[in-house]
């Protein structure tokens, strides 16, 4: 076999193959015998008869498409393999020369891995984070949990801080035109609790049940949502329900029944040891992210663009799926951020999109590097304990799909190698 590789880009190569004689006649044959195991000759057995007779016998046209696709298909990753080249994509395949069974060249265009330069990763150190839970940690904990358990009772008076309001709010603009995200129906707000912009819950203080108000502010020029940082909206408030919040004694009694502990401090001790976990998972979380990215701002990596479009698809369905729980349409969303689809995905996703695509491509580099790899034993387990946690039939099903198997020994590789990373850059 022959091959000529020419580089179209850094990421698209050209790869010209001439198969040998000897690899087209082990091909042919091989493509006949499928004939020979379904053909029916008189005066032979089923299965049995010469190859030279099968291939006297069948549709040509047959024979020598099924003997290009199984030949390109057995060459061409062995072209692969052979030139160390690294595809994200389905290659583009032409034939340039075909005499039946004796000639076959064809061109393969495919996108790959450009070049990729590691720093010395070994030597990146970066001591592991112990975090803290401090006693105004417990004491948030504690407070939400004498929010959840507090008794709302109903007044017919104005409201003041520390009172829950139920709202319905509409806001507008100079116009009188409704502004997107600036609405609420059935909306219960608590007075001092700073959730709206400044002045709004100020406004809201003072009305009673069934009282109305209009007021004109301006939302903050940092405002996460960009359609609505420094606009001047006029808000429409009508006050559907004023609650007075009864927040129960924090005392041993309480923390009997908010699960099995005898003493308020059972309770504190409880909650700190919860939150130290909480703190040290997301601490490792956090760690393993900012090694990972400081490797990749250290490395050279020629990313093909095909690769980068489908990170930005992903993004893109992730993103419309967490703003559907949000209540939300991705027209509004976008709407709300100022920004058409295409500019959304230019000048936000597609940042993100390379960062994600580099650093993938870095953990298989090092996986490669370490002769790291996931075992089939290990994930038939990992893939056991996941049923265990799953209950629900669809998600049975799921786990026996070949792709989530394959999601899921992917995520595996990659707890190898922050697992190792981290090693490395906790030793001395």
């Amino acid at each position: 076999m022959q091959i000529k590789k020419n580089y179209l880009s850094e990421t698209e190569v050209s790869l010209t193959v001439i198969a040998g004689a000897d690899e087209l006649q082990k091909m042919k044959d091989h493509v006949l015998r499928r004939f020979q195991a379904r053909l029916k000759l008189a005066g032979f057995r089923e299965g049995k008869a010469p190859l030279a007779l099968v291939e006297k016998n069948v549709e040509q046209s047959q024979l020598q498409t099924e003997f290009l696709e199984e030949t390109i298909n057995q060459l061409y990753p062995q072209v692969i393999h052979s030139e160390k080249l690294r595809p994200v994509a389905r290659p583009e395949i032409s034939i340039t020369k075909f005499v039946p069974f004796t000639t076959l060249e064809f061109e393969a265009k495919v996108a790959v891995i450009g070049e990729m330069k590691l720093p010395d990763y070994k030597k990146l150190k970066k001591p592991m984070p112990m975090p803290k839970v401090a006693s105004e940690d417990v004491d948030g904990v504690l407070k939400s949990l004498r929010q959840r358990a507090a008794e709302k009772i109903d007044v017919d008076r104005a409201a003041k801080v520390g009172d829950e309001v139920w709202i319905n709010f509409v806001g507008t603009d100079a116009k009188g035109t409704p502004v997107s995200g600036a609405d609420g129906k059935d909306y219960p707000i608590v007075l001092g609790s700073k959730t709206f912009i400044p002045g709004f819950e100020d406004n809201v203080a003072g009305m009673k049940p069934q009282g109305s108000k209009t007021f004109t502010l301006t939302f903050p020029k940092e405002y996460n949502l960009k359609a609505l940082a420094g606009k001047k909206v006029t808000f429409k408030v009508d006050v559907t329900k004023v609650q007075e919040i009864l927040e129960p004694k924090l005392d041993d009694s309480f923390a009997s029944k908010i699960g099995p502990f005898k003493t308020l401090q059972n309770l504190k001790d409880d909650i700190k040891k919860q939150l130290t976990i909480e703190k040290q998972q997301q601490a490792e979380r956090d760690y393993e992210s900012e090694l990972v990215r400081e490797i990749a701002k250290k490395a050279k990596v020629v990313i093909p663009d095909v690769m980068i479009n489908d990170q930005i698809e992903r993004l893109t369905q992730e993103l419309k799926q967490n703003i559907t729980y949000r209540g939300l349409t991705y027209e509004d969303f976008l709407k709300t951020e100022g920004k058409t689809e295409s500019e959304y995905k230019k000048q936000v996703l597609a940042p993100q999109a390379e960062e994600r695509a580099k650093i993938s491509l870095i953990l298989g580099d090092i996986a490669d590097k370490e002769n790291l790899y996931i075992t089939p034993e290990e994930l038939d387990i990992r893939i056991e304990l996941l049923r265990g946690q799953y209950k629900d039939a669809a998600m049975q099903a799921e786990l026996e799909k070949p792709e989530t198997r394959q999601d899921v020994s992917s995520r595996m590789l990659t707890e190898k190698v922050l697992a190792k990373l981290t090693g490395y850059a906790n030793s001395k």
